[in-house]
């Protein structure tokens, strides 16, 4: 795969990716602020949280990693967690926002 379809592989895993308490990915959600794919392979991922004492944020970033890890070619993952910017809704997806009725 070239750069181009491992970013976009990378998207859709991360769409396959929820919250346990909400119907919609965290991709479309918002959360996932940054995803750097150097040139080595290696992925680095800047994600959030709706909330910042979320009990289930272990289990979230651990299955991020494992699901990049699972891409052909990529040889590591890491997912860092932070809170600048604050999370809110307005960093939804139209399709977020129609799902969880707040259009």
């Amino acid at each position: 795969m070239n750069k181009l379809e491992t970013e976009e592989k990378i998207i859709e895993l991360l769409k396959t990716v929820y919250d346990p308490e909400i119907p919609v990915n965290i991709y479309d959600l918002g959360l996932i602020y940054k995803i750097d794919l150097a040139d080595n392979n290696e992925v680095v991922i800047d994600m959030t949280l709706t909330a910042p004492n979320c009990p289930a944020a272990d289990f979230i970033m651990e299955d991020v990693r494992q699901r990049i890890e699972s891409i052909e070619g990529i040889r590591s993952a890491t997912v860092n967690l932070v809170f600048e910017p604050e999370w809110d809704r307005d960093m939804m997806s139209e399709e977020a926002k129609l799902e969880l009725g707040f259009l």
